[in-house]
């Protein structure tokens, strides 16, 4: 049997390898952690936001490769559809891929202003004015998605919406973005979530850092 690897990047800085991990684990896939070499200038591309990244995440599957992070959720829902990566309801379903689909080709403005960092801590940071109204829609779908669901994920159970979001709650709690209780209970949420708790363990005790992303803001 071909052997099942997702290629990752740095677990501290690397929004997109967060994302495929999560999504593989809440697939109940098995697989084994293929890290690229952070001095990679691919890898650096891709972490600094120059440039996006073919490599990671990557997932390679009894023969099939698969890259980026909504081909990844939309495979593992094919061959795992017990798994609930997509809502079980037509409606909610078709709600959950638009969200998805929205965090995953926007809001440049918001990766740039807070890069995912889940060392690092600002609690007077400030966002520049072009990443406010991106702020404002996370908000937005957000509160759509947890008043109808009734949280505590935002369609209820966790979906694959809920991956693609979870570096952007990282992002609002390092940088001290200001959430309503209903949104900071989603973060928490998310943050106490079994596989989130495990990938962030991983993060902290990695030895490596981008000097790019540790300015002191």
């Amino acid at each position: 049997m071909t052997r099942t690897t997702l290629t990752i990047s740095s677990k501290n800085y690397s929004s997109w390898s967060l994302r495929g991990w999560l999504l593989c684990r809440m697939a109940g896939l098995e697989f084994t952690e293929k890290p690229v070499d952070l001095e990679d200038p691919t890898a650096r591309q891709e972490l600094l936001l120059l440039a996006p990244s073919v490599r990671v995440p990557r997932l390679s599957h009894d023969g099939v490769e698969v890259w980026d992070t909504l081909a990844i959720a939309e495979y593992l829902h094919e061959i795992r559809p017990e798994a609930g990566l997509l809502p079980a309801d037509r409606v909610a379903r078709s709600h959950c891929r638009s969200i998805s689909g929205e965090i995953h080709s926007g809001f440049y403005n918001l990766r740039s202003a807070l890069p995912m960092n889940l060392k690092a801590r600002h609690s007077a940071f400030k966002v520049f004015s072009g990443a406010r109204p991106e702020i404002a829609r996370v908000r937005e779908i957000w509160t759509e998605c947890l008043e109808e669901s009734g949280g505590p994920f935002l369609f209820g159970t966790p979906t694959m919406a809920d991956a693609m979001f979870a570096p952007v709650c990282t992002r609002f709690r390092t940088y001290s973005v200001a959430l309503d209780p209903l949104l900071a209970a989603y973060c928490e949420t998310i943050f106490d979530w079994a596989p989130m708790r495990e990938w962030t363990d991983a993060a902290l005790a990695e030895p490596d850092e981008i000097i790019e992303l540790e300015v002191e803001f």
